[in-house]
């Protein structure tokens, strides 16, 4: 099993992803992980960076460490997807985004995704016959995708983690550290 301080994060947003959901597990897996990385698609305003949302207006950029176009899974132990309202919105329609998703699914590694993010798990078809919870809004997204949803803070099902909103980070961080220990997950992957 590998062990937390040996673990590659690769967090996956693009502008508009909610602040708090980005920063937070990116600050406290990088205390315990070997390295955390943040990945956005090309197509965004700032080439250098990609920009949260905070409360009612634009939040602070945050750097991008690698192009969407040029990550490999094969470096990567666990996958995080960040909510907000626009930024799952804007990847759930994006290929290589949801080709890389895919890939982080079929390959058995954990995949996170907070509040609105359960949106990029619905147009992968993770859910399908599985527990999980989401931002309350998009709970019947989440159900008419066949999944079961339950309001907890935070919810796995063989490594694929969901969780509500910023009030539940500290429990969604606890869970991809202990699921990232646990190591790779044998699941069945459903076409989509």
């Amino acid at each position: 099993m590998p062990k937390i301080k040996n673990a590659k994060i690769l967090i996956l947003a693009t502008d508009g992803f909610e602040q708090s959901e980005l920063e937070v597990p990116r600050e406290k897996l990088k205390a315990v992980a070997q390295l955390v990385h943040v990945a956005a698609p090309k197509d965004r305003k700032q080439k250098d960076s990609i920009t949260g949302w905070e409360k009612h207006d634009w939040g602070k950029p945050v750097k991008v460490d690698v192009e969407l176009s040029e990550v490999s899974t094969s470096l990567y132990d666990a996958l995080v997807l960040p909510g907000g309202q626009m930024n799952p919105d804007l990847l759930r329609v994006n290929p290589d985004a949801l080709k890389l998703i895919k890939s982080f699914l079929s390959e058995g590694k954990v995949v996170a995704a907070i509040c609105h993010a359960p949106w990029l798990l619905i147009e992968t078809n993770a859910i399908r016959g599985r527990r999980a919870t989401s931002y309350h809004s998009i709970k019947t997204d989440v159900m008419n995708a066949g999944a079961n949803w339950v309001d907890e803070p935070v919810v796995t099902d063989q490594g694929i983690i969901t969780s509500r909103n910023p009030g539940d980070l500290d429990a969604f961080v606890a869970k991809i550290i202990e699921e990232i220990e646990e190591g790779r997950h044998e699941r069945a992957v459903l076409a989509a």
